[in-house]
């Protein structure tokens, strides 16, 4: 059987630790004296994070029984922050299956309880009528509640925190459109609940009595249409009251699309939210205060929450963003061995220029690229790439960054994706726009003669049967104009940052 270790804590494995919550409870859980074991598909994008150093980091997938019975080896406590939305058609049974695979993996380690965090689904819907995002998160809460741990099931509406999906799609949908014609879900009453709120009480679920294997609802003292959570925004961002108009005829798929043009929150993101919108979503119970009572102004306010979130975006302090975990429909696969690729044609666009400027300076503008900074050539073009991408259920340009001045791997960044960063050398992105194939581009910052530096760029594209190679060929022509005056400006962008002269 698993124990406590000897400084009195408990020894947690957390699931989804590159997700937006995942990655936020593993540093409440160090904070609060235990030890914890994170499981990755690939765990270099946990390597920059800042706590890092502090946990162990394993390779597996929840889906896999054998790295699971590793994972689980001496743990008391085990998060699952997990779905498999991103897995496309059939995700309803993935999540089934990693779930009973999950459970039994914990039986057999001797896991004292499963902590699982889901969503709140309304008490007079069956579950047969619910969206299938709805659906299979109830599911996985009845087959964690039914594995033979103890498992505390939390279920939450809309977690409203700086980077969140829910908080970016109400905060965009606000500040851009002061006149709205909106679906008649923004008359549904929820219950949202503030981001600190959830990981207190998943930090507090490691400590509930053996016999409590159950479901809480968790929210916020709040409830309120997304039409007043619209105006509540508008009043707490000191914008002017928006005009808002229900139509009955936008059904879920046509507002997440709708939703996917105003926000940086693409279609496959927004439908599910748009789908859980659809239902009125209120506890029914404040059971979890029985074993994580609330303190002096706890739960926190909707208002509260929004000025907590907002702050932290003012300052750039996010420190985890929806975007962390991966897309649905994104490739993913690592950068092939090159030169010499065994798996095919690998196109390549090569720059390079001589920077009377420092390599530190040069470092500064590759890793501040992106975002409010843009891509140093051609906006227009960029922009209508981006416009391009969504139209095809894409991510789009409008990711923007996590930090306006750092980078880690795992980070998104517009459509690409932080893959390796090396400070002060290195930064490879890989593309997650829709393509006929794979794409990365690397941006190097080396020491050059006199106190000069390098600039090196290189655009790799690995094409998917015939209509990856003509899109290479049709688009080659206009890389002089992209990627040459890409490096040009940054090159230029570097010396006047050297010389003290904006980028």
């Amino acid at each position: 059987m698993a124990s406590n270790d000897d400084s009195g804590g408990l020894r947690c494995l957390v699931t989804g630790a590159t997700g937006y919550i995942g990655g936020r409870l593993v540093p409440e859980l160090l904070a609060a004296g235990h030890r914890v074991r994170c499981l990755a598909r690939t765990p270099e994008k946990l390597r920059d994070y800042p706590w890092a150093g502090e946990a162990e980091v394993v390779k597996g997938d929840v889906t896999d029984a054998g790295s699971l019975s590793a994972a689980m080896r001496d743990i008391d406590i085990a998060y699952y922050l997990v779905h498999a939305l991103a897995a496309g058609p059939g995700f309803e049974r993935t999540d089934r299956d990693a779930a009973r695979i999950f459970g039994e993996q914990a039986m057999a380690a001797g896991v004292r309880r499963i902590v699982y965090l889901g969503g709140l689904t309304p008490a007079d819907v069956p579950t047969q009528e619910l969206s299938p995002h709805l659906r299979s998160r109830a599911e996985v809460g009845r087959v964690l509640l039914g594995s033979g741990v103890p498992t505390t099931a939390l279920r939450a509406a809309v977690i409203i925190g700086s980077g969140s999906a829910s908080f970016e799609m109400l905060r965009y949908l606000t500040e851009r459109l002061p006149v709205m014609v909106t679906p008649s879900w923004v008359s549904t009453r929820i219950q949202p609940i503030a981001v600190r709120d959830v990981l207190r009480y998943l930090v507090g679920s490691a400590h509930m009595p053996a016999e409590v294997n159950r479901t809480f609802d968790i929210g916020g003292p709040d409830v309120m249409t997304y039409r007043d959570m619209m105006q509540r925004y508008a009043r707490v961002a000191e914008l002017p009251r928006r005009l808002i108009l229900p139509v009955p005829m936008l059904s879920p798929g046509l507002s997440s699309h709708w939703v996917g043009l105003v926000t940086p929150v693409p279609a496959s993101i927004a439908r599910p939210l748009a789908e859980s919108l659809r239902y009125e979503v209120v506890c029914h119970e404040h059971d979890i205060a029985d074993h994580v009572p609330d303190g002096p102004g706890q739960p926190f306010s909707f208002a509260t929450a929004l000025s907590l979130a907002l702050q932290r975006v003012r300052e750039a302090r996010v420190t985890t963003r929806w975007s962390s975990a991966s897309t649905p429909g994104i490739p993913s696969d690592p950068l092939p061995t090159d030169p010499d690729w065994a798996g095919g044609s690998l196109y390549t666009d090569v720059r390079e220029r001589d920077v009377d400027a420092s390599p530190e300076a040069l470092w500064r503008v590759v890793e501040g690229i992106g975002g409010a900074n843009g891509w140093y050539s051609f906006p227009a073009a960029w922009a209508v790439r981006g416009w391009l991408d969504r139209l095809v259920g894409g991510v789009g340009l409008r990711r923007g960054r996590r930090d306006a001045e750092r980078l880690r791997v795992g980070d998104s960044l517009d459509f690409w994706r932080v893959e390796e960063i090396e400070p002060g050398r290195l930064l490879r992105l890989r593309a997650e726009m829709r393509l006929p194939g794979l794409a990365w581009l690397e941006m190097y910052a080396e020491k050059g003669e006199d106190g000069r530096s390098r600039y090196r760029q290189r655009a790799l594209f690995h094409p998917s049967g015939l209509l990856g190679h003509m899109y290479w060929w049709s688009v080659s022509p206009f890389h002089a104009l992209v990627f040459g005056g890409m490096a040009r400006n940054i090159a230029r962008a570097a010396v006047r940052g050297a010389a003290g002269g904006p980028r």
